[in-house]
């Protein structure tokens, strides 16, 4: 049965069972009509598009033509500019997760509707290959360690992984419906890939060129389930980390302040430290103050303490109550001495240590006090070298392996036997209980304390990191960031705010570190003298190493030669001295960041034609991707593109959350696979096919630069959704059979929804685009226009003029509908488009032109808002009507059941002449009227000649138009009879049929 939502044929109800008062009647014969006589000559609906339509088999059916297809048609045949989305490359492991499907969904309604307006869209998808995930999942499934296959099988087989998950993702973003050339050789790119690679191994060498790569030793983020050391976007931090601090003494031993001084000669006095990582007090370098901050001297259960003044009542649960004996400031701290902490040990180190400024200790927290280890911590390493204590590695004190181990070297400090306790243990388990346990065994432990603190973690692994000084490539940005900063001012941001994080990020750093101790990724294609492991990387040897990697491939860096790397002069100069060069060099071992492998995926677009015209100021137009990337594919981009930026616009979207706000995750059970929203769960009542252009739907919906929720409820609400813009093409559908002529009733609501949707789009905010629609459908058409026309579509003559007006109005109506929801529901749009003209076309053909200036028509708007004003107070008076019951014997009595058992009356007052909507009301007459109220009849009647109806039945209201004029509604019982054709009470007692149908039969 066709849908017919809030129409006057709808299935009865126990309500619909009351009776309205009958009208009298002499013609028995006239009552008895059987109105289904009649049903075969209304003008009802008729489509083969069907309400509800299997998604695998519709969208299977149209993927081709909407996707793969389209792609080349419009690169080929649309000649406006070109409009370049740069696709920030996933990485290639694991199936697809939401955010995935939000990401490339959102990217695909752009190009979709830059299509629309006759640009030639340029995206070519990415995938970011190289990395330890990859290199890990590889190892699992061959089920063998790093160390039992050689770097070229290791290498082998991570391409062959990479590939294969290339594969399986390429399949899954297809069926989400994204418009790409999937299969053509050179419309996707991947990092992998021997071009790709040259063209970033071409960006290093012009930065080495630059001088701003170079190899140093430093603090750096290690992970130790990683086995390598990682960048700031390589890190996510986790709030609930536990660790065991500690409050520690460090015994003065000389200083230079005579407060000090005088009570060294009578009792010790002690530096009070609290650190949370109590493993590198084994590394421990001197102890930093702010010079500008109060330290007070007091007396404590501890003994004599040196503490941050503004800390003293804070730690009083450590020390208890205290005494000051004197206050002094940190100036006057500075080359105080101290004994090493483990000092007491059997053969440990004795050698004094100094009290040292620095201009990040606080008063915050801790002491104020700072243990200073600078081969981890990246602030006592600046320190420490802003005051020149440190020069070089073998100044820098590290007992740490690359497993996050202590070593042997920790003896030269603690001794031997004390550093068999420590030796192999990890610092950031028993390796750092150890460590505690030695530092109550010199009596310098106060407490320890467990907190619960804001940690850094490996992406990757979900492991915690460790701060360690490792010999590390990395790229200067304090030669960079000004111009990157300075290049940012020319790009927009979606959303605004999102630049103050970008520009953030970028002023922070001073240094990117580079290189990964992993052996599946791009060489860094250093080469070092074995003797004393220094570095050689410089323009001239790069250009004959990338010569020899263009011709074999960077994977021979690691199975060929040294000596087919070395520059022709070097070879000359060994076998001069009769060396073999494998004697006297190495290759590094050493891969880049896979943020600089994706950072330099900008470089392709010129290569690919794009970015070169003179019009073109930025390669590309826009990139999209989640607000992780701030910190990684967005800043990595801009930083190997300088001293320009590669990109107009950066659009951010958030995360997607469960429907509690809660993030996914395989531990909570709340993880929602776009591939299970799409074809079904196991169980399809409980998790239904919904296809791909519901999910697409709800992306629509969401407020993409905020983090948005997903499950059961929300798709069930985006799957209405659907339905109801599917229903409302349906309905013209089956009843576009004729075209003439265009109403004024259709000028506002077409306009409003073009011109809401043109600037959504042209603007992102799609979600602005869905309200809109969501809007039309639901109430402008379905509770509104659908409903008023019907009585006019199904019972008027086929060729009448109304009804062929009504037609126009339809068909306009789906040229909008079709091109607003293109964008978003490009399966819906085609089956749509097929259904209509079925010409083997695409719905995407046919540019998205803004309506012309005939559709601008304020002042129909304002006339069309008045006469809604209207229509919803006559509506109060007909439910009025329809609510109003009693019971008559068994019966109930209501006077009507419809609208169309009644008739309106609007009464115009006497002054009316110069009111704007009473000289229309007048002008248009009462057909509109009807119309819009749905009722059998209406009046429009001067005051006072205007009277009611004498018997029966009346409710009364008012309406004030614009002017203040105030207008009377009655509402009462229609005067004739009940049509058994059009169910309106229009037909004279005498008659079978009312006027129009008879004409409508007879025509």
């Amino acid at each position: 049965m066709w849908p017919q939502e809030g129409s006057k044929r709808r299935p009865a109800t126990k309500a619909d069972r009351a009776v309205r008062i009958p009208k009298s009647s002499t013609s028995s014969e006239q009552a008895k009509l059987d109105s289904k006589a009649f049903a075969k000559t209304l003008q009802l609906p008729n489509t083969p598009f069907p309400l509800w339509a299997n998604v695998a088999d519709v969208e299977g059916k149209y993927r081709a033509s909407t996707c793969d297809s389209l792609y080349k048609w419009q690169w080929e045949n649309n000649k406006g500019p070109v409009f370049v989305l740069h696709d920030g490359p996933p990485y290639a492991n694991g199936n697809l997760h939401m955010g995935h499907a939000l990401n490339k969904v959102l990217k695909d309604m752009i190009n979709r509707f830059h299509l629309l307006q006759g640009r030639r869209v340029h995206y070519i998808p990415g995938w970011d290959c190289h990395g330890l995930p990859i290199e890990n999942k590889t190892l699992k499934d061959l089920k063998v360690h790093v160390s039992q296959l050689s770097p070229s099988e290791i290498r082998e087989a991570c391409q062959a992984t990479a590939s294969n998950e290339v594969e399986s993702q390429k399949a899954q973003f297809r069926a989400l419906g994204i418009m790409a050339d999937w299969d053509s050789e050179g419309k996707i790119y991947r990092t992998l890939d021997h071009k790709y690679e040259m063209r970033q191994l071409r960006i290093f060498q012009k930065m080495v060129e630059k001088g701003l790569i170079y190899r140093h030793y430093r603090p750096v983020h290690y992970s130790p389930s990683s086995l390598s050391a990682l960048a700031e976007a390589e890190l996510e931090y986790k709030d609930d980390h536990v660790s065991h601090s500690v409050y520690v003494t460090f015994d003065l031993e000389e200083t230079p302040n005579e407060t000090l001084r005088s009570m060294l000669d009578s009792q010790d006095v002690k530096l009070l430290v609290w650190t949370t990582t109590p493993w590198t007090l084994t590394a421990n370098m001197g102890i930093a103050v702010h010079p500008d901050l109060v330290y007070s001297v007091v007396k404590s259960q501890e003994g004599v303490l040196v503490v941050a003044k503004d800390r003293v009542e804070a730690l009083t649960d450590i020390i208890g109550e205290t005494e000051v004996l004197a206050q002094l400031t940190g100036q006057d701290l500075l080359g105080t001495s101290y004994r090493p902490i483990f000092g007491a040990l059997p053969n440990a180190s004795t050698q004094a240590l100094k009290v040292v400024p620095a201009s990040h200790v606080t008063s915050d927290s801790g002491t104020g006090l700072v243990h200073c280890a600078p081969a981890h911590g990246t602030e006592d390493y600046q320190a420490f070298r802003a005051q020149g204590l440190i020069s070089n590695s073998d100044s820098m004190i590290c007992h740490v392996g690359s497993a996050g181990e202590f070593v042997g070297s920790v003896a030269e400090v603690v001794g031997e036997e004390a550093a068999e306790k420590l030796v192999n243990k990890s610092v950031l388990k028993e390796g750092s209980r150890a460590a505690v346990d030695l530092l109550r065994e010199v009596g310098q432990v106060v407490k320890v304390k467990r907190i619960k603190h804001r940690y850094p973690y490996d992406w990757k692994t979900d492991e915690p990191i460790i701060l360690t000084a490792t010999s590390q490539w990395f790229a200067n940005l304090d030669d960079i960031k000004e111009n990157a900063l300075e290049a940012l001012q020319e790009v927009a941001f979606i959303p605004p705010i999102s630049r103050n994080r970008l520009e953030a990020f970028v002023k922070s750093r001073s240094e990117w570190c580079i290189s990964r101790q992993r052996v599946w990724g791009v060489p860094i294609p250093a080469l070092y003298e074995i003797a004393t492991d220094k570095a050689i990387l410089n323009s001239s040897t790069l250009d004959h190493i990338l010569s020899v990697i263009e011709k074999k491939g960077t994977s021979h860096w690691w199975s060929g030669p040294v000596e087919e790397f070395l520059p022709p002069s070097i070879l000359e100069d060994l076998k001069a001295k009769d060396l073999q060069a494998s004697d006297i060099y190495r290759k590094g071992t050493d891969t880049m960041d896979v943020w600089f492998d994706s950072g330099s995926s900008w470089s392709m677009l010129p290569d690919m034609g794009v970015g070169q015209s003179p019009t073109r100021k930025f390669h590309a137009d826009v990139c999209l991707e989640g607000s992780d990337q701030h910190r990684g594919w967005f800043q990595s981009q801009l930083l190997t593109a300088k001293p320009s930026s590669p990109y107009a616009m950066l659009l951010t979207h958030g995360m997607v959350l469960d429907e509690k706000g809660r993030k996914m995750s395989k531990s909570l059970g709340n993880i929602v696979s776009p591939l299970t929203v799409i074809n079904g769960g196991k169980d399809k009542k409980k998790e239904p096919a919904y296809g791909a252009d519901v999910l697409r739907l709800w992306a629509a919906t969401v407020e993409y630069w905020r983090d948005m929720s997903i499950g059961p409820t929300v798709l069930s609400q985006s799957a209405e959704s659907y339905r109801k813009i599917r229903n409302s093409a349906r309905f013209c559908l089956g009843n576009m059979d004729g075209v003439v002529g265009r109403q004024q009733l259709e000028k506002v609501p077409r306009e409003k929804l073009d011109l809401t949707a043109l600037d959504g789009y042209a603007t992102y905010n799609f979600a602005k685009v869905a309200n809109a629609l969501t809007h039309f459908t639901n109430i402008t058409l379905s509770s509104f226009y659908f409903d008023i026309t019907k009585d006019c579509l199904y019972a008027d003559a086929t060729d009448g003029t109304a009804r062929r007006g009504v037609i126009t109005v339809l068909n306009h109506i789906l040229d909008s509908l079709t091109k607003v929801i293109a964008p978003i529901l490009p399966h819906l749009a085609e089956e749509i488009h097929t259904a209509r003209v079925g010409d083997g076309t695409s719905a995407f053909m046919t540019p998205w032109s803004p309506l012309g200036s005939e559709w601008h028509d304020p002042t129909a708007a304002a006339q069309m808002e008045t006469y809604m004003r209207l229509r919803s107070s006559v509506l109060a008076q007909l439910e009025q009507a329809r609510m109003n019951k009693w019971k008559l014997t068994f019966l109930v009595v209501r006077h009507i059941r419809s609208s169309l058992e009644a008739a309106v009356d609007i009464v115009v007052p006497e002054g009316a002449s110069s009111d704007e909507f009473a000289l229309l009301l007048q002008k248009q007459g009462v057909d509109t009227l009807k119309t819009l109220f749905i009722v059998s009849d209406a009046n429009i009647v001067n005051a006072p000649s205007g009277h009611g109806p004498t018997e029966g039945w009346l409710y009364n209201g008012t309406f004030k138009t614009a002017s203040g004029l105030e207008l009377a509604i009655r509402v009462h019982a229609a005067p004739l009879h009940k049509c058994p054709r059009c169910w309106t009470y229009t037909r004279p007692e005498e008659e079978t049929l009312c006027g129009r149908c008879s004409n409508a039969l007879h025509h």
